[in-house]
């Protein structure tokens, strides 16, 4: 039988690891990848993950594939800790990954109220140029691919995450005052499927008509996608004929502070550019807000 040569068998080394998304090597970072994505055991992955961590090996990438595999294994409080105290040793440019992934874990965890403060953060990082560096676009990343992202498209979407952790509150005034932004910057049918749901809590049978009907006339992007076509039609038909409004018997939660300040997300859209500063005029306007905003 011929020997492989040793370069033959590196350009194989090479292609297994690009097929399977490893990276190369063999440090304890590699070994937890190789765990989890081709050997299916996500306890090891755990530890060699841990291993990674404490000796320094592409900490970034470790402690957040590591919460990703503990969600999946049902241990999301425990990944939740284990962001909370490692994340310090990672990079600035790992921090909004990490933002990310934590959103994930409260929103499993059902922890709301630390979800919603997270993405209020978020949006105040928009809201102050941080998070685009005074850019009207970033790069993204998600299973494996980068693409661009729009200031627009990243605000609705945080403003989506946050109106669906509102309702989970029963707190459907602001999940209203939410959605509506989102919708004004990025319009999709998945989010007016919300706001109607919101309205009919409400007992604002009327604008959830009007709301709900855009997505079954596939008057929105994303109405080409059955599953949100038939829940426009659930929730239709939900609201007797002939009934326009009533009172709501659930209890008026009010507009926080936070919600008002949101409420200036689409001025601050309208003013971005990618050459004027972080700090754009709307800031001068919301900015004496912020000092009575939740840190």
């Amino acid at each position: 039988m011929m020997r492989m040569s040793p370069r033959r068998r590196g350009e194989m080394d090479e292609q297994y690891h690009v097929v399977h998304k490893l990276p190369s090597g063999d440090s304890p970072y590699v070994r937890a990848k190789h765990a989890q994505l081709i050997d299916k055991d996500p306890e090891l992955a755990i530890i060699l993950f841990w291993e990674a961590i404490d000796g320094g090996d592409r900490v970034d990438s470790a402690l957040k594939d590591m919460a990703v595999v503990m969600k999946q294994q049902d241990r999301a409080e425990e990944a939740i800790e284990a962001i909370k105290t490692y994340r310090d040793r990672c990079s600035s440019q790992a921090q909004e990954s990490l933002d990310n992934v934590l959103i994930d874990l409260y929103k499993k965890c059902g922890r709301m109220e630390e979800q919603i403060e997270l993405l209020k953060q978020k949006l105040r990082m928009i809201y102050q140029g941080e998070a685009f560096n005074g850019r009207p676009t970033k790069t993204a990343r998600s299973h494996g691919r980068k693409f661009q992202v729009t200031v627009k498209q990243e605000t609705s979407r945080i403003l989506g995450n946050l109106g669906w952790a509102y309702m989970q509150q029963t707190n459907y005034e602001a999940a209203e005052i939410v959605y509506r932004k989102a919708q004004l910057m990025d319009p999709h049918a998945s989010k007016a499927c919300n706001l109607g749901l919101c309205l009919i809590k409400q007992g604002k049978y009327l604008e959830a008509q009007h709301v709900l009907l855009d997505v079954v006339r596939c008057n929105l992007p994303g109405s080409g996608d059955l599953r949100s076509r038939n829940r426009a039609e659930e929730l239709l038909s939900e609201i007797e004929p002939g009934r326009t409004s009533e009172p709501s018997s659930l209890p008026s939660y009010g507009v926080s502070l936070e919600d008002a300040f949101v409420e200036g997300l689409d001025k601050l859209v309208s003013h971005l550019a990618p050459n004027r500063s972080k700090r754009l005029p709307i800031f001068e306007e919301i900015f004496p807000l912020r000092d009575q905003l939740a840190c």
